[in-house]
C-alpha cells in the first residue's frame, strides 16, 4: 500500500493542560480582554470543527462569551 499512515491520535496530558493554563495566565497579565477574545475564538473554531457538538458541553456563560448562543431571557 502506498501513501502515509494516518497519524496516531494525540492524547492531551495533565502537563499539556498545565502548560496551556500557564500560557493563558501570562497573556491575561498583559491584557485580560485580549485573552477572552482569543479563548472565545478558539472555542468557536473548535465548536465548528465538532459540528456544533462542543457547545452542548460548555456552561451557558461561556457559550455566550464565545458567541455560540444568545443569552436566555430573564
Amino acid at each position: 500500500m502506498t501513501g502515509s499512515e494516518p497519524a496516531a491520535p494525540v492524547t492531551a496530558t495533565d502537563d499539556d493542560a498545565a502548560e496551556l493554563i500557564a500560557q493563558l495566565r501570562a497573556l491575561a497579565g498583559a491584557d485580560p480582554g485580549e485573552v477572552r477574545l482569543v479563548v472565545a475564538e478558539v472555542l468557536a473554531a473548535l465548536d465548528r470543527a465538532a459540528g456544533g457538538a462542543l457547545r452542548e458541553h460548555l456552561p451557558e456563560t461561556i457559550r455566550i462569551d464565545a458567541g455560540l448562543e444568545s443569552p436566555s431571557p430573564a
